[in-house]
């Protein structure tokens, strides 16, 4: 391949990866075609982009960038994995596709970044058991929410009982 038609291929994962921080690498030798397209498919209904891509041509693109560190010491062919809400549940939709081995036998996590910050295959199917963003700020509210409310209940629970007392007083007063 001639060093104009690389920068050409470079320039375009560039800008293909362009504001990425967090992804994922996986294997996808061995799937056949049918498989493939399937799980491309799944994957774009999820918003998230899967690209085949030689080692060297990588480490060109993505240096200077937080992606950087997934490609050191990477051998072997593999594809990024990048998309979705977040990298959670980035990380659950692969784990999830790695765990089906009756349709996709040969793919398998193979690492990863997030935040620059480089993830072993197994850190990758830790992040997985993660709670997703969504699930995380849910939690985040029902503790900031749960003080108000117990105080509330405690402020409430006395003047109800009161409340209670007096009608009661006064319906035996009126019998």
């Amino acid at each position: 391949m001639s060093k104009h038609v690389k920068d050409l291929i470079t320039n375009e994962f560039k800008n293909r990866l362009e504001g990425v921080t967090d992804a994922l690498l996986v294997n996808v030798v061995g799937l056949d075609a049918n498989s493939n397209v399937v799980l491309r498919r799944q994957l774009r209904e999820k918003n998230i982009e899967l690209m085949v891509v030689k080692n060297s041509l990588a480490r060109r693109a993505t240096e200077g960038t937080p992606l950087a560190a997934a490609f050191e010491g990477i051998e072997g062919t593999l594809a990024l994995v990048w998309g979705g809400e977040d990298i959670v549940s980035l990380a659950k939709e692969v784990d999830r596709f790695a765990q089906n081995k009756d349709d996709y036998e040969a793919f398998s996590t193979r690492g990863g970044v997030m935040e620059c910050t480089v993830l072993s295959a197994e850190e990758a199917q830790q992040l997985a058991k993660w709670p997703s963003r969504r699930e995380q700020l849910s939690l985040l509210v029902g503790q900031i929410l749960s003080p108000g409310a117990t105080l509330a209940g405690q402020l409430l629970g006395p003047g109800g009982l009161l409340a209670s007392q007096i009608k009661q007083k006064a319906e035996d007063g009126e019998s």
